[in-house]
């Protein structure tokens, strides 16, 4: 039977993956370190950010650019059946790149950009996966998996295994990496996701945050919650619709000045880490944390600053993708520190996750992954109902304003790049 082997595969995920939760918690120790629990901004930690955003840019455009941005698009083409360019895409998955991005990920980690470690885990799967094809082509468990589903499965086993949910992996696999394959993916998925959340708990980072309890939305509240999800389904179909033309203007300007714009965007990053507090750096955990569990996580004035700068991260090319981004987003939009309709942490927990379902879905348009994945970060089953409504809703109303989503977009030039 091949499931033993699967099971040992997705052991080697998890260790696989353990280098990319590690630099994303060295990352969220600097923030709160350098920035949240200081009471002045200090020049070490500007300096840090500035140096490493330039570095980044300089080699995420320069000798490192086969590595730039989270990786996944290639996984997405190859769905599209487009075997006269499936060596291309093949390519990009190779283990190589995956090494490449490793430096761009700590610079990113290094000096905050807005931007999760979600895209790398699952483009690392698809690329072990890979590899262990080219080498072994007879190798039971995947010689008979047609290239597309076999990355599919790689894909949601290496973001199951870095979240520690094989149902997110599955999700995951099924909704946006390879919906041809439906069912089939479920099985291996699983398999691969579950040994690999199993290492990853075991030898990766400790999660120190209490699944929230926040139990069902009450009535009162729907109102309420029915109107931050039109919110955020408008600012997610936005979100999308502004981080299209900023990349396509950023990688012209790069193509031209390369060094000139490398530094406006270091400058402008760091300028909006500052103008924050820190809040607008990173991948937004804590302040996401914060808002799920009933807490402030920022102040007032952090949700347009990480909006900037999630913007300005991801079109620059940071090795990363918008799921935390948006989540985060959500979060602040859904539950604001000075809203007085909200008077307890309970319902502050409750609105911070339907803002965080509804943005999420409305830019990524996979209602039933953006609902398991806020309630992985959240825990409480009781807001799965209303996490699922709001999502699919999000989804629906945004989709016509927003068109393709970003990996689709990222896809498609891959598939047509004239």
């Amino acid at each position: 039977m091949a499931w033993p082997w699967l099971l040992l595969l997705g052991a080697a995920l998890g260790l696989i993956s353990l280098p990319y939760q590690a630099l994303s918690s060295l990352g969220l120790a600097l923030q709160q370190h350098l920035w949240l629990n200081s009471e002045s901004v200090s020049a070490v930690a500007v300096a840090l950010v500035f140096a490493s955003s330039l570095a980044l840019v300089l080699l995420g455009w320069g000798p490192l650019q086969r590595a730039r941005g989270g990786g996944l698009t290639p996984v997405i083409a190859l769905q599209e059946n487009a075997s006269d360019q499936e060596a291309s895409l093949l390519q990009q998955l190779s283990l190589r790149t995956q090494l490449q991005r490793l430096p761009l990920m700590a610079l990113t980690h290094l000096g905050g950009l807005t931007v999760g470690i979600e895209s790398p885990s699952a483009s690392l799967g698809a690329s072990v996966l890979l590899a262990i094809r080219r080498r072994w082509p007879q190798f039971t468990p995947l010689a008979a998996l047609p290239l597309p589903m076999l990355c599919a499965i790689g894909g949601g086993a290496g973001l199951g295994a870095a979240f520690r949910s094989p149902l997110l992996g599955v999700t995951y696999a099924i909704e946006e990496l390879g919906r041809s394959a439906g069912r089939r993916l479920v099985l291996p998925v699983l398999l691969l996701s579950g040994s690999g959340a199993a290492i990853s708990l075991w030898l990766g980072p400790s999660i120190t945050s209490e699944p929230a309890v926040a139990g069902m939305l009450p009535m009162r509240l729907w109102p309420h919650a029915l109107l931050v999800c039109g919110l955020c389904s408008l600012l997610g179909a936005l979100f999308v619709r502004m981080l299209v033309p900023l990349a396509r203007a950023i990688k012209r300007a790069l193509q031209r000045q390369r060094l000139f714009t490398a530094v406006l965007i270091a400058a402008g990053l760091s300028g909006i880490a500052i103008a924050s507090g820190g809040w607008s750096l990173n991948d937004g955990s804590l302040s996401l944390q914060a808002s799920l569990h009933g807490e402030i996580g920022g102040e007032p004035n952090t949700l347009p600053w990480r909006f900037v700068s999630s913007l300005l991260s991801i079109a620059a090319g940071a090795p990363g993708g918008l799921m935390h981004d948006t989540m985060t987003l959500g979060a602040l939009l859904g539950a604001p520190p000075t809203d007085a309709a909200i008077t307890d942490s309970i319902s502050q927990a409750q609105l911070g996750a339907i803002g965080a379902v509804s943005l999420f879905a409305a830019a990524c348009g996979t209602p039933l992954f953006c609902a398991m994945f806020v309630f992985t970060l959240q825990g409480d089953a009781a807001m799965l109902p209303a996490l699922l409504l709001c999502s699919a809703v999000a989804t629906s109303l945004a989709a016509p304003l927003r068109g393709a989503s970003w990996n689709e977009r990222g896809a498609s030039q891959l598939l047509h790049p004239h």
